[in-house]
């Protein structure tokens, strides 16, 4: 038990425990609190995108917040069993408190409060009072009546022994908008729940689910893993649906993993069709598709088209044209390899979203086909800030290469040559990480439009007899050059080239500043690097030798500017991270649509709660509660008339409408004897207890910590 202690001379009230924990769910205080929290959740799961995969997280947020966000359920907050909790806590404390304001506010609505005294009616704000002699009492009666129905208010009229009181009201549905904007807190409370992961938590608290966090075909997802149509009441999934192909599940993403949910229904995609902005951004993309249901349409499918912000709603379900990507698009490459003296590429075949084994030069190395676009518009090269300047850079493909230990380069090749100042390249980009800046890579292009000249010309660098050859066929011949000169020489050549092949032209500085005094670094690394290329243009001129292109009036100006450009390729290979060179030649593109299935039993109940409160902001804001009481007594041969009001809300404006109904009635009876001015009544009153709403313009309910 709790006890209450009042002042002195008062009775003490106790109060159950029963009626504490009723009082603190109902209070003003921790609805409030539980209000913030949830707006404060809801703000961080639109901020944090939600449902994705670790891996994502822990590159953004790095291994400590990750794990630290990870416990506190902020990747999937509105599926956390904290946010389920305080959000049924709201219900509760929102119910409890309509449970204890309803029946107050609808005898609000009903009771005319006629039992009022003079004094009390003296201390409103807006008071005006006559004398009228030799008056009648029911005439006066009628003709404040006759007011108070002109200006559009309910009354009802009261007699006592010694005066009568007239008592209107208008607005009372104003009280109306309390009720609605609570009751939409519940609905629409209810219906997040209903429409949430609280049905998918329950089952998997029960055991009769569990994630699946393979990366597994649709078909090989064990049983734990997937769900029946109708086994839960609502979801939101997504399936990516290749042209062509049809399924009758989505995937549902939670935390680390995902289920498999089975409809009651096939998906087929007949066409899809995208449509870009000149900046390269998709426009639309619509999905022709086809809905298989033999229970309900036999064997004629349901023909339909979706597109963005047009979904389609079929049994309860709507289909969202929410993504798309590649279905499986079939390519031709052509591997050439960087790393070694071996020239001729190797031809082979895959798919996206295929892996293929490739041999590297510390083992097996696994090239995953990640990605093909046929369209890549991209800002023109050299273009300013602003401009609206874009280039079609052509077909791409995008793909990984993942060592033994797991680690993985990414890189996206372009399948045409770009001219970038007036000279044409092939197009590599490579990065380490997922998120980071691509890495590029320009692989001039020979008059063949191909990058084989390139490719041989490196090749040779690894080949360390063919080397030999070439310096020995071009060494000088010098009278009275001993043979061990010239063999030191095309040694420090080799190694000079050895060097530039592993690590660029940093490779040979950084040996210079390793073998050469501080005193003589600068000379001897020009030495060097000079001997370097000389040796390199000797490689090269070998290889245009081989192409049969004509040396006797010397190399042009293209095979120049093709030998420079060559030059910062290969010194940009060691960081390429790539053991070969991966050209796309032939390709059949298979576009795929990603489509998002969402399936809610409480939507009509969520968008009756957002229809509740509409409607009862509407009323609480735009509606007045309005209250007028007339006192009328027989007074010396005459009538004593007391005229007063209060109004909930709209204070001016309800100052305007009582000043005009004052002067209805001057109209009616004649000028008032006196306006009384503010006083306050008596504070041991009933009455006066029960009119100090009206007074301070709040609501009585606010005086014991109830919801507002």
């Amino acid at each position: 038990m709790s006890e209450t202690i009042t002042p002195i001379g008062k009775s003490v009230h106790r109060r159950t425990l029963g009626w504490v924990l009723l009082e603190f769910l109902g209070s003003m205080n921790l609805a409030i609190t539980l209000l913030v929290v949830v707006a404060v959740s809801s703000i961080i799961g639109t901020v944090l995108q939600q449902n994705q995969p670790y891996p994502n997280y822990v590159i953004k947020f790095g291994p400590f917040w990750f794990e630290v966000f990870n416990r506190l359920g902020l990747y999937d907050v509105y599926g956390a069993g904290w946010f389920i909790a305080i959000l049924a806590f709201l219900i509760l404390s929102t119910s409890v408190c309509i449970y204890r304001q309803a029946p107050g506010k609808l005898r609000e609505m009903l009771r005319f409060r006629t039992r009022i005294r003079a004094d009390s009616l003296r201390g409103f704000h807006q008071c005006v009072e006559w004398r009228l002699p030799e008056r009648d009492l029911k005439a006066v009666l009628t003709e404040v009546t006759g007011a108070f129905h002109a200006f559009g208010y309910r009354w009802r009229v009261q007699n006592y022994s010694d005066h009568q009181v007239a008592a209107a009201m208008k607005g009372r549905y104003n009280r109306l908008g309390y009720l609605f904007t609570h009751a939409a807190v519940v609905i629409i409370g209810i219906g997040g729940l209903l429409d949430g992961n609280l049905w998918l938590k329950l089952k998997e608290w029960r055991g009769e689910i569990a994630l699946e966090t393979r990366d597994l075909a649709a078909r090989d997802i064990p049983p734990i893993s997937r769900l029946a149509p109708g086994a839960v009441s609502a979801f939101r999934g997504n399936v990516m649906l290749p042209e062509g192909s049809a399924a009758n599940f989505v995937f549902l993403r939670l935390r680390d993993g995902f289920l498999l949910q089975e409809l009651p229904f096939a998906i087929e995609l007949r066409d899809f069709q995208v449509e870009y902005h000149a900046t390269g951004q998709p426009k639309s993309f619509t999905s022709q598709v086809r809905i298989h249901d033999q229970d309900h349409l036999g064997d004629t499918p349901l023909e339909a088209t979706i597109q963005v912000n047009h979904p389609l709603v079929y049994r309860g379900y709507a289909i969202y044209q929410s993504d798309f990507g590649d279905g499986g698009s079939k390519l031709e490459l052509r591997a050439w390899p960087l790393t070694t003296a071996r020239a001729d590429p190797v031809e082979t075949q895959g798919e996206i979203g295929s892996v293929l084994k490739v041999a590297g030069p510390t083992g097996a190395i696994r090239l995953e086909l990640d990605d093909f676009r046929l369209f890549n518009l991209l800002p023109e090269p050299g273009a300013q800030p602003g401009d609206r300047k874009f280039r079609n850079f052509g077909p791409s493909v995008g793909f990984k290469l993942r060592d033994a230990a797991g680690e993985a380069h990414e890189y996206l090749n372009y399948m045409t040559p770009v001219q970038l100042e007036g000279r044409w390249f092939f197009i590599s980009g490579a990065r380490a990480q997922p998120g980071a800046e691509f890495m590029y890579l320009h692989i001039p292009v020979d008059a063949n439009n191909s990058p084989e000249r390139f490719l041989r010309f490196n090749a040779r660098l690894h080949d360390a007899d063919g080397l030999r050859t070439v310096l020995a066929r071009s060494a000088p011949s010098v009278e009275g050059q001993s043979p061990d000169f010239q063999r030191d020489l095309d040694q420090v050549r080799l190694n000079l080239v050895g060097l530039f092949a592993q690590g660029g032209f940093a490779a040979v500085t950084q040996k210079a500043q390793a073998v050469v005094p501080a005193d003589r670094l600068k000379e001897a690394t020009g030495l060097y690097l000079n001997i370097l290329r000389d040796t390199l243009a000797e490689v090269f001129l070998d290889v245009l030798r081989e192409e049969g292109v004509k040396l006797e009036q010397g190399v042009g100006e293209r095979e120049d500017a093709f030998f420079n450009d060559a030059l910062s390729a290969l010194a940009a290979l060691p960081a390429y991270g790539s053991p070969f060179y991966l050209q796309l030649t032939r390709f059949q593109q298979v576009e795929a649509s990603g489509l998002q299935v969402t399936h809610s039993n409480a939507t009509g109940m969520v968008y009756t709660g957002f229809a509740f409160l509409v409607i009862g902001i509407f009323i609480m804001f735009y509606t007045s509660y309005r209250r007028l009481w007339a006192w009328l007594a027989l007074e010396d041969n005459g009538v004593r008339l007391i005229l007063a009001g209060a109004a909930h809300r709209h204070s001016a404006e309800f100052t305007g409408e009582f000043n005009a109904l004052q002067a209805d009635l001057i109209r009616r009876l004649g000028s008032p004897e006196a306006v009384v001015e503010i006083t306050v009544p008596p504070p041991d009153t009933a009455e006066a207890v029960a009119l100090q709403p009206f007074i301070r313009d709040t609501e009585r309910s606010t005086s014991n910590g109830s919801h507002s």
